[in-house]
């Protein structure tokens, strides 16, 4: 069975700062384990389905290799990484955009998924949309976990 954890928050907990537009804006670490037998590659996305215009985007980092089990902390917006993809965010800037609900907000939940593919994500262009990438890998999913994690600014 698929799992998912993250070294620097639980599930259902406050995402630390620095892992937001608060603090260094980067992503958090994220861990698996599980991964199905037929995976020819992983996807990570991040969402955030309380935001005011309806979900928002984070992230999508494609192409993850399905024999590696983690993504170390530190991808920001426009941090590239040899070994995966990553689709431009609902910022419109490539890789990882953290948390930064409206002011006032209660706390958001970010959800952090990883799905198992059964196909690669080949159709996917340079300057895919997180949705994009999202769609494209639909079909395909083997398998997927997440953890939420939540945070809010006063």
């Amino acid at each position: 069975m698929l799992m998912l954890t993250s070294p620097d928050f639980n599930p259902g907990e406050t995402i630390p700062g620095r892992f937001t537009c608060d603090g260094q804006n980067v992503s958090p670490a994220l861990r698996w384990t599980g991964v199905p037998e037929g995976t020819r590659e992983l996807l990570v996305v991040c969402t955030d389905p309380d935001a005011p215009g309806g979900v928002f985007h984070h992230w999508a980092a494609y192409a993850i290799p399905p024999g590696w089990q983690f993504l170390h902390a530190g991808f920001g917006p426009e941090t590239l990484e040899p070994g995966f993809r990553q689709a431009l965010n609902d910022f419109g800037k490539p890789g990882y955009a953290g948390p930064c609900p409206p002011k006032g907000d209660a706390p958001h939940s970010y959800h952090f998924r990883l799905s198992a593919l059964s196909e690669h994500i080949v159709s996917a262009a340079p300057g895919a949309t997180c949705p994009e990438v999202i769609r494209l890998a639909a079909p395909n999913v083997i398998e997927f976990t997440e953890i939420v994690g939540l945070y809010g600014r006063t």
